[in-house]
């Protein structure tokens, strides 16, 4: 239902670009290609995208990266010419007909946006460090992978390239946030490429929504080549006395909050806490009942401006570092992107958190 949804969606804004270049551009003859280009590549996308989700290989590949940048740069356009339109309608009203200069700057806006959206997309993650003060916690650094959506849509050698880049870190602990693994060749190398990463205090990590949506057991198991530790509704101590909890997925495991006080109501009185959980939500509860430090991912920041506005209707935070009463709460825009290849205004990155510096 979801592809379904995203397929029509993806029709009408197509719909709504190619009228804002009919009326911009009235000479150069878009009628047609503005009522049929939007139906062929409606099709031609939603082909793409079912037939890629099967079948590996390197035209497949590139069927992937076509279907899936094209329906981004749609996304953009459409924002860009609906802006436009809404200008004109405005200036209609005082007798102003401004398309002779409106039509060149959406298009500029358009390519502009194309060029940088393509960019952010194919860039390594950046690394971003946060520093963090906690009361009685040893000084430690921890790097934080999350929303990675290895596969057809990221390479083993985009995958490298980042680790390495983690990896030249040197943190303390990994943790891994979820959404790690969607589907296409090689999953084991993939988890044997993960697992190289050796941090002093170990890996450990949790579940997002799309490790359910792939195969529960078949998560499992990556997690398991990979050597993270999967904290399910758990509480595990590290070699420093830092105390780990996990939670699985509150959305797609229908995990309340009243689970969560619970969960950490396990921990040990007195000894710091760090609390992970893929979707950023119960920071309150979390915070009131005892975690220090809290950590998620799931938002991607959005992924492509001006995306995280409407994610704001969904989460009350979507990108940073927060304050929760005494606890210290940290959304990652992810490392790389979930099928859409694009970054506009929202950077991928490797945050590191250096616990009392």
């Amino acid at each position: 239902m979801f592809f379904i949804v995203a397929s029509v969606v993806l029709c009408l804004m197509q719909v709504t670009v190619g009228a804002w270049l009919y009326f911009a551009f009235p000479k150069i003859g878009w009628k047609i290609p503005a009522l049929v280009l939007p139906v062929v590549m409606t099709f031609l996308f939603r082909f793409l995208m079912e037939y890629t989700r099967s079948h590996w290989g390197t035209w497949e590949s590139w069927g992937y990266y076509f279907a899936y940048t094209w329906a981004g740069l749609a996304f953009l356009a459409f924002c860009i010419c609906a802006v436009c339109a809404v200008v004109q309608w405005i200036l209609f009203f005082f007798q102003i007909n401004a398309r002779c200069w409106l039509g060149p700057i959406s298009v500029g806006l358009m390519l502009l946006a194309a060029v940088l959206s393509i960019y952010g997309g194919i860039s390594l993650p950046r690394v971003k460090h946060i520093a963090v003060t906690v009361p009685g916690a040893p000084a430690m650094k921890l790097a934080l992978l999350s929303d990675t959506h290895l596969g057809i849509g990221v390479s083993l050698s985009r995958f490298d390239k980042a680790l390495k880049r983690l990896e030249a870190e040197q943190p303390d602990a990994l943790f891994v946030l979820g959404d790690i693994f969607e589907y296409g060749p090689n999953r084991s190398a993939y988890a044997r490429r993960l697992a190289q990463v050796k941090t002093p205090l170990g890996s450990y990590g949790v579940f997002g929504n799309h490790e359910y949506y792939v195969g529960y057991e078949n998560s499992k198991q990556f997690f398991k080549e990979a050597g993270v530790t999967l904290l399910e509704n758990q509480v595990v101590p590290l070699a420093n006395g830092v105390q780990v909890a996990g939670v699985k997925d509150v959305r797609t495991a229908r995990v309340t909050a009243e689970a969560v006080r619970q969960l950490l109501q396990k921990a040990a009185p007195g000894q710091p806490l760090i609390y992970l959980s893929h979707t950023p939500l119960y920071a309150e509860e979390a915070a009131e009942s005892g975690a220090d430090l809290m950590f998620s991912g799931h938002t991607h920041n959005g992924q492509i401006f001006p995306f995280n506005y409407l994610v704001r209707l969904q989460f009350p935070r979507v990108y940073g570092l927060f304050e929760v009463a005494d606890m210290k709460f940290y959304i990652t825009s992810g490392v790389f992107y979930w099928g859409i290849p694009l970054r506009f205004l929202a950077p991928a990155e490797i945050a590191v958190v250096e616990v009392n510096p």
